[in-house]
């Protein structure tokens, strides 16, 4: 069964281009052009395609608002985004609006190919010069987010919660420390208030979390 492609370009020789060089795949049909970002959002409407491939620079609507509008109400329809640019907030801007794919104008045809095959699965596609940008991203969210999930814990609080999530008792814990069973239940009970929890399982969820330990621990 072939991919159905919405083409969304203001230039019409840009998306003669485009239809020339997808229709060649025997793996896609393109089955309606928009040369507006409203008309995208009302073509992806009355369509329903598998995937709008879609200019951000685009007139009466901007891309980028046309990929919300997009994925909002029809999120069954996957967006690959066209750009000459690759700015990093325009890049991020354009994945937080929804799109699955972001693909720059000057990529080999191979690159347009794959992404619409990529996103029509499920999964995402970037154009390999994109990719840095986005795992920068990923890493300074993760790094966020464990301050978040483990605030201010002392380095014995931390020895603890791994013991606790690698499964040691109280008891177990206070030998591997050489310190009292009272002292272990002490950093315990701290661990609990630090992290708004109430019991062993939700702390061994925060360690998970935050990298502290794995599932094969």
């Amino acid at each position: 069964m072939s991919i159905s492609v919405l083409l969304a370009d203001d230039h019409q020789l840009v998306r003669q281009g485009l239809r020339a060089l997808l229709s060649a795949s025997d793996e896609i049909e393109v089955v309606g052009e928009a040369g507006t970002g409203l008309e995208a959002v009302e073509k992806a409407r009355e369509l329903r395609p598998d995937v709008v491939v879609l200019d951000i620079a685009m007139p009466v609507l901007n891309g980028i608002d046309a990929t919300r509008q997009i994925t909002r109400e029809l999120p069954e329809v996957k967006v690959v985004a066209l750009s000459m640019h690759g700015n990093r907030q325009i890049v991020l801007e354009v994945l937080r609006a929804g799109a699955r794919g972001y693909v720059l104008k000057d990529c080999a045809k191979e690159s347009l190919l794959q992404a619409i095959r990529n996103v029509s699965a499920d999964l995402m596609f970037l154009s390999p010069e994109l990719a840095d940008i986005v795992l920068d991203e990923f890493v300074k969210h993760e790094d966020q987010r464990k301050e978040q999930v483990a605030p201010s814990l002392t380095r014995r609080e931390l020895e603890v919660l791994k013991l606790i999530a690698d499964g040691y008792s109280t008891r177990e814990a206070a030998e591997q420390l050489s310190v009292s069973v009272k002292t272990a239940e002490t950093y315990r009970r701290q661990l609990m208030r630090k992290l708004n929890v109430d019991s062993v399982p939700a702390l061994t969820k925060h360690a998970l979390r935050i990298g502290l330990t794995t599932l094969d621990s």
